[in-house]
C-alpha cells in the first residue's frame, strides 16, 4: 500500500480558498462602508499614516516639475521683459514723433495766422540744412528763383524776422540769419521811437544794438521792430527784445544785448517776403555829392 509523505513546508489553504476568502472580505467591507459608514475613522487614520509616504514617493516628480516650471517661467519672463523693452522703445519713439508733430502743427497754425495778417506776398519754404561754414549762421531753404525768391528778400516766421536771402539758385536759396556775425538790421524801439542798428553776434540767442549812447531811452524789455530805412526789411516787422543793458564809464556807448523774437535756428518752416514797398530814389543832390566824394577819394 502506497504512502504519501507529508509536505516538508506547511502551505496552508489553497489559492482558491484564499481568493474566495478575501473576495468575500472585500465585499463585506464595501457593504459595511457603503451602508453603515463604519470605516470613516479607519480611512482617516490610514490617510494620516500614509501621507508622509505619499509625499516621499511624490517628491521626485514634484521636484522635477518645480525645476521645469522655474526654467520655463524664467525663460518666459526674459522673453516678456525683452518684448516690454522693445514695446517701450517703440512707444517712446512714437511719443517723441507725436510731440514733434504737435509742435510743428502749432507752429504752422501760427504761420497761417501770420500769413493772413501780412499784406505782402509770402512764399512758404522749408529749411533743408544749415550752411557748411561752422562760423556763419546760414541755412538753405527749398525755394529758389523759380519760386520768385530773389537776393535781398527778408525771411520771417510767425514771431518775427529770421534773416535775409543772400544767394538765390533755381531751386534753392541761402538765407543769412540775423544772428550771423556782422549782419545788420535797422530797428526802431517801439516804446521810445529810438532808431538803431542790430548786429549779429554769431550766436543764435544774442543780438547787439550798436552806437547806443548811455543816456539813450532804452530799457530792458523794449520791443524792437524793423524801421524800414534800409529798403530791405518792411517797416514794423518784430525783430528782438532788449534783455540787458551794460554801461561802461570809460565808453560813450552802452552795450545793449537783445534776444531775437523769430525762431532763429528753431523751426523748419519759414516765409520769404517776396514783395515790399519800393522806396523812392535818393535826391539828385545826394547822388551828386556821393559822386563828387568818390571822385575826390580817387584823386587823392
Amino acid at each position: 500500500m502506497a504512502h504519501t509523505p507529508e509536505p516538508f513546508f506547511n502551505t496552508g489553504p489553497s489559492p482558491f480558498v484564499r481568493l474566495l476568502f478575501f473576495a468575500l472580505l472585500s465585499l463585506a467591507i464595501l457593504i459595511l462602508d457603503a451602508r453603515f459608514r463604519q470605516l470613516e475613522a479607519v480611512r482617516q487614520v490610514v490617510s494620516v499614516v500614509l501621507f508622509p509616504l505619499q509625499r516621499i514617493a511624490a517628491a521626485p516628480v514634484s521636484l522635477f516639475e518645480r525645476v521645469s516650471e522655474f526654467f520655463v517661467s524664467h525663460g518666459e519672463l526674459r522673453a516678456e521683459n525683452a518684448r516690454l523693452v522693445h514695446d517701450h522703445g517703440k512707444s517712446a519713439i512714437l511719443t517723441h514723433k507725436n510731440q514733434a508733430l504737435e509742435a510743428e502743427n502749432a507752429h504752422l497754425r501760427k504761420m497761417l495766422q501770420a500769413r493772413e495778417q501780412r499784406k505782402e506776398p509770402l512764399t512758404l519754404a522749408q529749411v533743408l540744412y544749415t550752411g557748411r561754414d561752422p562760423f556763419s549762421q546760414r541755412i538753405i531753404i527749398d525755394k529758389g528763383t523759380q519760386h520768385e525768391v530773389q537776393n535781398g528778400q527778408p525771411v520771417i516766421d510767425a514771431a518775427g524776422v529770421v534773416g535775409q536771402v543772400t544767394r538765390a539758385y533755381p531751386l534753392l536759396a541761402e538765407v543769412t540769419l540775423i544772428s550771423d556775425k556782422g549782419h545788420l538790421v535797422p530797428v526802431l524801439n517801439v516804446r521810445s521811437g529810438l532808431r538803431s542798428v542790430l548786429v549779429g553776434t554769431g550766436q543764435h540767442g544774442a543780438l547787439e544794438m550798436q552806437f547806443v549812447q548811455q543816456n539813450a531811452d532804452v530799457q530792458k524789455g523794449d520791443q524792437l521792430v524793423t524801421s524800414g530805412i534800409d529798403g530791405v526789411y518792411a517797416p514794423g516787422l518784430p525783430v528782438a527784445e532788449v534783455v540787458s543793458i551794460e554801461t561802461n564809464p570809460a565808453s560813450t556807448f552802452s552795450r545793449v544785448i537783445c534776444r531775437p523774437l523769430g525762431g532763429v535756428g528753431n523751426h523748419t518752416r519759414l516765409f520769404v517776403v517776396r514783395g515790399s514797398e519800393a522806396m523812392p530814389p535818393r535826391p539828385a543832390e545826394d547822388a551828386e555829392k556821393g559822386a563828387r566824394s568818390r571822385r575826390g577819394r580817387k584823386g587823392g
